[in-house]
This record gives structure tokens, C-alpha cells and sequence, in this order.
């Protein structure tokens, strides 16, 4: 990873979240929906990023980033987000200079299901060692690899995994 993406990490994340609102926003505004509300999570104690509403289907959404030429292979997944009624995670997959959507990979039932069950996948652990050179476990969260989750290669195929596709709109492409 270069070092722009290790030292401005948290910058990074905000650009993406603001990003893939804007770009999700946009694509439900040209499929006639706009009835739309976007909530933003202050605390990340409850497993989710941001929270959107749109075609009455609420998501708790967590997001999740990549470079596309990185080498990860999995995400740590919060329990908690199965408590909510609709919990997803996306997995955004991005090039490392321009920071654009390649494309994404999606964990998350039917518009309206809540999260597909993730209690039996591996318990992740700290990534920090302790001074004895233990990594304590953390409960809460679940190694969950690339292979469970489905890639989505636009964000309005994203836009109709999270919310359905408007019945009353024509797509034209």
C-alpha cells in the first residue's frame, strides 16, 4: 500500500463514504426515487456506516474498502449488524491513484432481509499483539472472505441490490 493510503487512511474512508452516497443518490434520482434519506453514524459500535432509506427499504450499510491492486482477500464483519432490520455490507473496490469505483463486492439479503447469518464464520482478532505477544479475540466480529460476498460491477446494479429497482421506472440503457 502506498503511503498516502497508510498516512491519510481516515481521509480516504471519508472521500469513499462521501463518494459511494453521492454516486448511489445519483443513480436513485435517475431511476425516479426521491424519496431518499441518508443517515451518518457518529459511533461505530453498532456494526454500520451509514444508513439509508429509499423504495421504503431501510439499510444499515457497513462499508468496506479495497485498492484494486491490493492484496485483501477478506473483512472483519460486525455482529451487530445482524440486529438491524436490513443490514449490508458493501466492499468497495477502488483505483489507488483516483480513488474511483472499480467495482464492489456485495454481503446482504434481498431488499428489505436482514443480513445472511455470519455467526459461523471464523472470530476475528486483534491485530495487535499484547505485551505477551497474545492477539485477544473480538467477539463482535467475523472474518468473512471474498468468497461469501457477490461482486457487483456498477453502482446501479448496487443501487438495486440495496433497494430494488423502481417499479414504475423505465430504463432506457
Amino acid at each position: 500500500m502506498s503511503d498516502e493510503h497508510f498516512q491519510f487512511s481516515s481521509f480516504r474512508e471519508n472521500v469513499l463514504e462521501h463518494m459511494i452516497t453521492a454516486e448511489c443518490l445519483q443513480e436513485l434520482w435517475r431511476q425516479e426515487v426521491f424519496n431518499c434519506e441518508v443517515l451518518k453514524a457518529d459511533v461505530d459500535g453498532a456494526g454500520f456506516d451509514i444508513v439509508m432509506e429509499a423504495n421504503h427499504v431501510l439499510r444499515h450499510i457497513q462499508l468496506k474498502a479495497s485498492l484494486l491492486d491490493g492484496r485483501t482477500r477478506q473483512q472483519k464483519i460486525n455482529l451487530h449488524l445482524a440486529s438491524k432490520p436490513s443490514g449490508c455490507v458493501v466492499w468497495m473496490v477502488v483505483h489507488p491513484k483516483t480513488l474511483d469505483f472499480d467495482h464492489f463486492y456485495w454481503f446482504g439479503g434481498a431488499p428489505g432481509e436482514p443480513l445472511p447469518d455470519i455467526s459461523d464464520a471464523p472470530v476475528a482478532k486483534h491485530s495487535k499483539a499484547n505485551a505477551e505477544g497474545f492477539k485477544a479475540e473480538r467477539p463482535n466480529l467475523r472474518i468473512l472472505s471474498r468468497a461469501r460476498f457477490e461482486r457487483v460491477e456498477s453502482v446501479k446494479e448496487l443501487v438495486n441490490k440495496l433497494f430494488g429497482q423502481n417499479p414504475t421506472y423505465m430504463d432506457a440503457s
